[in-house]
């Protein structure tokens, strides 16, 4: 039998936490080492460029570009606002005019004698980093933002969508085999990350938005109710961008599948805890993992798992992370210990696998995290 480690998903009550909080361009950065930080902290500040709008303003006052600078009436660099003059003609002893205004705020970035176009930049765009988690501020990269530092309990999903969020964590579900019926989701959950048990179906999804819940956590999803939810089929990008109001994290993967008893256990007992949440995930190279962060004291006689160096064996529970078995669970039937061929062409080590519809696949070693029921 061969022996082999894959990584898992975290699932523990007490762990050091680092996020490294980035800006996308250089910009200016508002915190020191040793620093206390809310989840709101404003950590760093970029402004991204504005888009720009190019108006052909010779070919609109009927004159030859190099012919401009005797009409404008703004020159390169100057800022404009929404209706401001940018230029004018006269004829017929100036009882008649051509007017050009700005239907745009900015600034004048170009004017070209060649082509007879004005091109203004629009305001830039802020781009505000918070620190997400509460923490302290453990390193400090100049412009460019700060890694944030707790001690805590961490949940990783297999697949979220939706950005990252603050809110009280709320069980609604019983048990981890429990599918919530969407009568379950009241008022009183505003604002709340709701875990749901066995399934996150479509219905539920609804109520969580129309009673502003900020994330909603569950063992499984159906395909059919993550496409309505989004408008669309996902793709292979990494996700957390969807504007859909709310934060979804699945824990298990898509299908009717009861969240793990250790993850449902750990989220019940942070009741009324505020969790730092997240839907981000990337599944090919440069792995991101959807979570949920409850910061909280130190608790050195605390349980915690690690993913790494878990030794795969026969009969250790697996979910399978590559299509087309994404999400599925399952069991290790059999390690062949020399590597095969796949479809690919590639030579790679493969295990045989027991999905619990009774199915048995050849996949790649790499292609499947161990978990722990």
């Amino acid at each position: 039998m061969g022996t082999a480690y894959t990584p898992g998903l975290t699932v523990t009550s007490n762990t050091t936490i680092r996020k490294v909080r980035r800006l996308p361009i250089k910009g200016e950065v508002f915190v020191q080492v040793g620093q206390e930080v809310e989840p709101q902290t404003l950590v760093a500040r970029a402004l991204l460029p504005g888009p720009v709008t190019t108006i052909r303003l010779a070919e609109r006052l009927g004159v030859e570009p190099h012919e401009m600078k005797g009409v404008l009436r703004k020159g390169e660099g100057d800022a404009v606002k929404q209706g401001d003059l940018l230029a004018e003609t006269k004829s017929f002893f100036g009882l008649f005019k051509n007017s050009i205004i700005s239907d745009v705020d900015g600034t004048i970035e170009s004017i070209s004698e060649v082509t007879g176009n004005v091109i203004i930049r629009h305001p830039p765009r802020p781009v505000n980093l918070t620190a997400y988690i509460k923490g302290t501020v453990v390193e400090v990269m100049p412009e460019e933002g700060a890694v944030v530092e707790t001690q805590g309990a961490l949940v990783q999903g297999i697949f979220g969508v939706g950005g990252e969020r603050q809110g009280a964590l709320a069980t609604v579900a019983t048990s981890p085999q429990e599918v919530v019926e969407a009568s379950r989701i009241t008022p009183e959950h505003k604002d709340k990350v709701l875990v749901v048990g066995a399934l996150i179906t479509g219905d539920v999804l609804r109520a969580a938005q129309q009673v502003g819940a900020v994330g909603v956590v569950g063992g499984g999803i159906l395909d059919a109710d993550l496409r309505a939810l989004l408008g669309y089929d996902i793709g292979v990008a990494i996700t957390g961008s969807e504007n859909i109001g709310l934060t979804l994290i699945v824990t298990e993967g898509f299908g009717e599948i009861p969240m793990a008893q250790r993850t449902f256990e750990l989220l019940s007992a942070l009741e009324g805890a505020t969790a730092s949440i997240s839907g981000a995930t990337q599944i090919r190279a440069g792995v991101i993992r959807p979570e949920v962060i409850v910061p909280r004291a130190a608790r050195p006689s605390d349980d915690a798992r690690k993913p790494q160096e878990q030794i795969l064996e026969i009969g250790t529970p697996i979910r399978l992370i590559r299509e087309p078995y994404f999400g599925l669970l399952g069991r290790v039937a059999a390690l062949p210990p020399e590597p095969q061929r796949i479809e690919s062409g590639a030579e790679v080590r493969v295990l045989e696998a027991e999905l619990l519809d009774g199915r048995k696949v050849i996949v790649p070693r790499a292609n499947v995290e161990m978990i722990e029921t």
